[in-house]
């Protein structure tokens, strides 16, 4: 079980990670698209893009091969990072449903 706790734990800080960049994307999308300005989105697009791929091989090292989960679960978990706030929202689902089949494995 040391194991998913560690797949666990990089999850949760590629969710956060990914989470708090794509809230500074679309705050460069604003000033991008209210200030004529894409400089910001130029440098913090990639920057999210290539954090989401991490954040993706995160969740499938813990949801498919760790966790088990279903593949539908696993997709809301994927897709997670692509919508402003949910992987915060799907970070606290995911790790009670990890610590709750950790607790009864034990």
């Amino acid at each position: 079980m040391i194991d998913v706790e560690s797949a666990l734990n990089f999850y949760r800080v590629m969710a956060y990670i990914v989470g708090v960049m794509l809230l500074v994307l679309c705050a460069a999308m604003v000033v991008k698209y209210g200030f004529d300005s894409d400089t910001m989105v130029a440098i913090v697009g990639p920057i999210h893009g290539f954090l989401y791929m991490i954040y993706l091989v995160a969740a499938i090292n813990l949801g498919l091969i760790k966790a088990r989960w279903s593949v539908g679960y696993l997709l809301l978990v994927l897709i997670a990072g692509t919508i402003p706030f949910l992987s915060f929202v799907l970070e606290r689902s995911v790790t009670e449903r990890v610590r709750r089949r950790i607790a009864t494995a034990s």
